[in-house]
């Protein structure tokens, strides 16, 4: 990987939760690593980081009503997983402590989501469970680190149980009536396995399972498909292709970013057009520039279409990393 890349994104100023992921992810420093602990440091102490932290602290904050709302704290959780902090950390007990406190009775734990009356739901705010939340509450409770919890083994269990011959459908919990997504009830919905996919990637003794490996199959084969089929209205077309943060929706880096966690996907020569779709995307100094943008995070720099983006990019070279790719 170029010595360059590194470089810039070991010392980028304003962004130590880069900093810090490029050390341990890229650089193989160990978490005690003087320099590592003082990027981590950095990272939970500012501000953009602690105003994360205190809104998902408000769980649910309110209403979800529909899933690629990414303001939703939600996405506050999985963000703040992503970057690498922990249970233990100032504010992120009391915050999984406001997830973890409601549970469904199947298992899985629960949001607060609005359902309306014209798509089954009971048009109300309801706490419970649908296939496109549930698993990203859980991969935020696993990758901060919440692991050895009945709890979170019966959110794990649920997850797993919800899996089909065709990967994960969609789903919901009984209180929200006929809801269902706008395609058949037969098909795999993609979004629903990739959060479920990225859920379970945290279970390591989990990523080479029956229900693992055929939602893998069910993203890849989506991707060998594309441009014929959809599924519940996600196609991949030119939007999937753009690079966008946080992970939120179905687009190639965060669909990337979840299957290269799994064995039987990284041989794959599916997979690696996907990646190498992703790798040429890169400038001249091999540095990655968002295609698109959640208006919700203006302002951090992979939501900014002009000027390369140190997290983006070290997200790329990560996935990068993983299948051997150089830039």
């Amino acid at each position: 990987m170029r010595e360059d890349l590194l470089q810039w994104l070991s010392t980028v100023d304003d962004e130590p939760w880069t900093r810090y992921r490029t050390l341990v992810d890229l650089l193989d420093r160990p978490e005690d690593d003087g320099e590592a602990q003082a990027a981590r440091a950095a990272m939970v102490a500012h501000p953009r980081v602690q105003s994360m932290v205190a809104e998902a602290g408000a769980w649910p904050g309110y209403a979800l009503k529909r899933h690629n709302d990414a303001n939703h704290p939600l996405y506050k959780f999985s963000t703040l997983a992503d970057f690498g902090l922990r249970a233990g950390d100032p504010g992120v007990d009391a915050a999984l402590n406001a997830v973890m406190i409601h549970r469904s009775a199947e298992g899985a734990f629960a949001s607060l989501i609005h359902v309306p009356k014209a798509f089954g739901g009971p048009g109300e705010d309801t706490w419970g469970w649908i296939a496109c939340d549930a698993p990203t509450l859980l991969y935020a409770v696993l990758a901060l680190g919440v692991t050895r919890d009945e709890r979170v083994s019966a959110a794990v269990e649920h997850l797993v149980s919800l899996g089909h011959e065709n990967g994960w459908r969609c789903a919901a919990a009984p209180q929200f009536g006929k809801f269902k997504g706008p395609g058949r009830r037969e098909h795999p919905c993609p979004i629903a396995n990739v959060y479920a996919l990225k859920a379970l990637a945290q279970v390591p003794e989990l990523r080479d399972a029956p229900a693992a490996r055929a939602g893998a199959e069910m993203l890849l084969s989506h991707w060998q498909e594309r441009g014929q089929q959809k599924y519940f209205l996600f196609g991949i077309g030119a939007d999937f292709r753009k690079l966008k943060y946080p992970f939120v929706w179905y687009d190639i880096l965060h669909v990337a970013e979840v299957l290269s966690h799994f064995p039987v996907t990284r041989a794959d020569p599916r997979f690696q057009e996907m990646v190498d779709a992703i790798a040429a995307q890169a400038d001249e100094a091999g540095r990655f520039t968002a295609g698109s943008m959640y208006q919700a995070w203006k302002g951090w720099s992979f939501a900014d279409k002009k000027r390369p983006s140190p997290w983006l990019t070290f997200l790329a070279l990560r996935v990068l990393r993983r299948m051997d790719h150089t830039i």
